[in-house]
C-alpha cells in the first residue's frame, strides 16, 4: 500500500481538533471533521442534490427575517473535535467575508440533504451530533420519485435530542425558526418528477 501524503497525519496523538481543517490546503474541499476523525466527501455530488441545496438556499434566504440569512457548504464547530459541514444553514452572524465556521448559537436552522453517502451520517451521527449542541431546527431532505420530502425535527431542550415535527412533501409550512412556506416540488425543475 502506499504511502498517506503528509498531511492526512493527525497533528497530535489526540486526533485532529476543530481549527485544523482551516489549515489542510491539500484536504478535499468537502471535509468534515467528526469525533476528531477527518471524512470525505467519497463521490462526487449529484445534480439532484446540489440543485435541491441550491435552491432551498435561495428559498429560505428570500424568507429570514432582517438580521439572518441562508448559505450553503459552511461548517459548523460543534465542539473541539467536531466541525460538521451543511448543505444548507441558517445563521444570524455578522456577515464576514472570510469566515470559514460557525458556532452552534449562531445558527438556528440546519438543512441536509441526503445523498446515498451521507445517509447514515446524516440520518443518526449528525441527528445526535446536532442536537446536542443544542441548534434549535433540523431538516432532513430526501429524494422520493425524483421530489424533496422534507422530515423535520425540533429540539427538545429537556433531552438535548430531537423531535419530529412532521415530514413535508409537495409544501413545507411553519411557523419556526420564522414563518416558512416553500413550494417544494418547484425546487427540482418543472416540478417534474425524475422518470418523466
Amino acid at each position: 500500500m502506499d504511502e498517506l501524503p503528509e498531511w492526512m497525519y493527525a497533528p497530535r496523538v489526540e486526533g485532529w481538533f476543530a481549527e485544523d481543517l482551516d489549515h489542510l490546503p491539500d484536504a478535499p474541499k468537502h471535509t468534515e471533521l467528526i469525533d476528531g476523525a477527518l471524512v470525505f466527501r467519497s463521490r462526487p455530488q449529484s445534480f439532484w442534490h446540489s440543485h435541491v441545496g441550491s435552491q432551498l438556499t435561495a428559498a429560505l434566504d428570500g424568507l429570514v427575517p432582517a438580521g439572518q440569512r441562508a448559505t450553503g457548504g459552511m461548517t459548523i464547530t460543534l465542539d473541539r473535535r467536531s466541525r460538521l459541514e451543511s448543505d444548507v444553514l441558517v445563521t444570524d452572524a455578522d456577515f464576514d467575508p472570510d469566515r470559514t465556521w460557525f458556532a452552534p448559537g449562531e445558527v438556528p436552522l440546519v438543512v441536509e440533504v441526503v445523498s446515498p453517502e451521507s445517509a447514515h451520517r446524516d440520518r443518526t451521527v449528525k441527528v445526535r451530533k446536532y442536537a446536542e449542541a443544542g441548534i434549535p431546527h433540523y431538516w432532513i431532505v430526501e429524494e422520493e420519485d425524483g421530489l424533496p420530502v422534507v422530515h423535520v425535527f425540533e429540539l427538545e431542550p429537556a433531552t438535548s435530542s430531537y423531535v419530529p415535527a412532521g415530514t413535508f412533501r409537495g409544501k413545507l409550512e411553519r411557523p419556526v425558526p420564522f414563518p416558512i412556506t416553500i413550494d417544494l416540488d418547484g425546487l427540482v425543475p418543472s416540478g417534474r418528477r425524475a422518470a418523466d
